[in-house]
């Protein structure tokens, strides 16, 4: 078989990991309660990654503390996301977690991001420069908003 006949059979291995992170920390949300401090268990995530990842995800998890402090930090799909009111706002996804030559930070529809009828929901990372983290922070400050 070549990989031109390649059948669809359903999620990759990496997606259906992600699917069983996400059910453990279901789980673990519910155990503690929905008060509970989860910003241990994406610390401890963000020093699990590799070294370029982690450099990235401990500057944004920085910038979204300062810059948009009513967000909450929780794990989400086993990637370090914030909430507010337990919908998350935006997460870090690593490069590594899906072998993607860049990590992402995304935003979802809790963003206020909304800007006429168009406008990107995500952001490829490669590094961080004082003006890429200026941008950051700016996105931060408005998806809180």
């Amino acid at each position: 078989m070549t990989a031109n006949d390649k059948s669809y059979d359903g999620f990759t291995e990496d997606e259906r990991a992600a699917m069983k992170e996400h059910a453990k920390e279901m789980k673990a949300s519910a155990r503690r309660g929905a008060k509970a401090d989860t910003e241990p268990d994406v610390l401890a995530k963000i020093a699990e990654m590799e070294d370029a990842d982690r450099f990235l995800a401990e500057r944004v998890h920085a910038l979204v503390k300062e810059n948009a402090p009513g967000l909450t930090a929780k794990l989400w799909y086993g990637m370090p996301a914030y909430a507010r009111d337990g919908k998350v706002v935006c997460h870090f996804q690593s490069a590594a977690k899906f072998k993607s030559r860049y990590a992402t930070l995304g935003f979802s529809d809790q963003a206020a991001l909304d800007e006429d009828t168009l406008w990107p929901t995500s952001y490829a990372l490669t590094s961080l420069t004082p003006a890429t983290e200026e941008r950051i922070a700016a996105l931060l400050k408005q998806a809180a908003g």
